[in-house]
């Protein structure tokens, strides 16, 4: 199956496409609007992963000409972002399903509608631990917010010296 991954997060994005190659998915990837819409075009995707906010740019504005273009195509949204809103907005535009970050990757499939193979030689994939969890998740919405750490902290709903303390140590190995 073809899959398209609309994510500006270029770590993220990579991260995605190496890990559902892996399970049958031939992978492409683009970061902004233009780029996906180019993307799509050009190669005809069954499936596409849009994440709903694209640098500057809203995930949702290109859900309709997505849907336009490939009218089979599995869209999901993935967003850090959620809000019953969002939600609503995405599936009334034609998108298939709507995820939160972090995602895990048996969501990921089940939301791709992909059949989880059981069997003897499959390799289990690691989990990550809940300290690394929230480290990758604080670091997305400080780069969602430029670096802004009192914007992060809000966001977080966190006291600014206590994301400022959990910022200056070293990242906790998966």
């Amino acid at each position: 199956m073809k899959l398209l991954i609309i994510e500006d997060d270029i770590n993220l994005a990579t991260t995605l496409a190496r890990r559902l190659t892996k399970h049958s998915f031939n992978c492409e990837v683009a970061h902004n609007q233009t780029e996906a819409l180019l993307r799509a075009r050009q190669q005809q995707p069954d499936c596409i992963l849009l994440d709903m906010k694209l640098a500057d740019e809203n995930g949702l504005a290109l859900i309709a000409p997505l849907r336009h273009l490939l009218p089979k195509a599995h869209i999901v949204l993935l967003t850090g972002f959620a809000s019953i809103a969002t939600a609503v907005e995405a599936m009334r535009l034609g998108a298939n399903d709507y995820l939160t970050k972090p995602v895990d990757m048996a969501s990921l499939l089940k939301a791709l509608k992909v059949e989880l193979a059981t069997t003897v030689t499959e390799i289990p994939e690691e989990v990550m631990s809940p300290e690394r969890l929230e480290w990758e998740h604080i670091q997305h919405v400080l780069h969602s917010n430029n670096g802004n750490v009192s914007m992060t902290a809000r966001q977080l709903n966190m006291h600014r010296r206590t994301l400022q303390r959990k910022l200056q140590k070293k990242p906790v190995q998966q």
